[in-house]
């Protein structure tokens, strides 16, 4: 017994594990709460496909998550998924093979996200401002690839990319999913086993403490930076497989999105704290809150408003308790 005890003291003790405690209750109850109003919700239909559609915001807020603990953002997520979604079926649908046309979009995106480190990091422009400039860069870039229309079918030459990108099952489960498992234990591995990871922490702790304790800013930001640019890419490469097709305003509000899942998780704004697990309990809590209001009929309306009250409150808890106001104040 008390070793059971001191294991889940290990646990709990792992910084940000109590918010995913917290969310994951939050999510079961949720998961309750819509399989009572329509009983629909817990087919293994719905279930798959619920699956399928929480991998892009999975993705996506991974991605942010590890710009958010360094106490940036990156608000180009959105554009960098239309780019990628846009010339990967471009080049597909002017001959290229997938598999190379998926190579060209990926090192497009790692440029992109290596711009995004070289700004904020090296050019000292906010990040919001710095990103915001490469959001409206990318969605141009989405724009030009096919002379500002959207792309023909990629064809049956593509049939075996969409299949392992979005059609595919394995165990039962759709590819996609599976890409976005794969995607978070590898950069979840990176951010709680390595020494970039214990960087990333610091840096978003204390950068001018980070600094003095020889951490090089400069490659830790590019490095959460492009980690947040190559899972916008794979997003875009699950979208262009969904559909077919290129769509240049793909992607749009997905850097909503990807905070919403961040935050819900637990992952702080200002910095520092958050853990991976918590990213994947709010994409859960992001996609089961969409697919329930679903099927409970409320409008699309009402649906977002829901979501950006849910953000809005996660990020001001977290303000509040991370800048101490809830302490009462000393009276002089």
């Amino acid at each position: 017994m008390d070793s059971k005890e001191s294991v889940f003291k290990r646990i709990m003790a792992i910084r940000g594990m109590g918010q995913v405690v917290t969310v994951t209750c939050g999510l079961i109850v949720l998961c309750l709460v819509f399989g009572v109003i329509n009983p629909m919700f817990f087919t293994y239909r719905n279930i798959a496909n619920l699956l399928r559609q929480i991998a892009p915001t999975l993705l996506t807020g991974v991605g942010q998550s590890f710009v958010l603990i360094t106490g940036n953002i990156d608000l180009s997520i959105g554009s960098v998924v239309g780019m990628s979604c846009m010339i990967s079926a471009t080049l597909m649908t002017k001959g290229v093979n997938p598999w190379v046309a998926v190579i060209i979009t990926m090192v497009v995106c790692i440029v992109m996200g290596v711009l995004n480190g070289v700004l904020v990091a090296q050019c000292k422009l906010p990040p919001f401002i710095a990103t915001l400039g490469t959001m409206t860069v990318g969605r141009g870039i989405a724009q030009i690839v096919n002379g500002n229309y959207n792309t023909d079918s990629i064809g049956e030459g593509a049939k075996f990319f969409r299949t392992v990108f979005y059609s595919g099952k394995i165990a039962g489960i759709f590819t996609a999913f599976w890409i976005a498992v794969i995607v978070w234990l590898i950069f979840n591995w990176l951010l709680s086993r390595t020494r970039v990871g214990r960087h990333i922490y610091a840096v978003g702790s204390n950068i001018d403490a980070a600094k003095l304790s020889g951490v090089n800013i400069l490659k830790t930001v590019i490095v959460v930076y492009l980690v947040s640019a190559v899972c916008a890419g794979i997003t875009g490469l699950i979208i262009c497989a969904s559909t077919g097709t290129g769509t240049m305003d793909a992607g749009t509000s997905y850097e909503m999105y990807a905070v919403a899942a961040s935050v819900i998780g637990g992952v702080s704004t200002l910095g520092g704290q958050g853990i991976l697990l918590g990213t994947v309990v709010g994409a859960f809590i992001w996609g089961v809150l969409q697919n329930g209001l679903q099927f409970a009929g409320a409008p699309v309306a009402i649906r977002n408003i829901v979501i950006g009250v849910i953000v809005v409150v996660s990020v001001l808890l977290d303000v509040i308790v991370r800048s101490g106001k809830m302490k009462p104040r000393k009276r002089g």
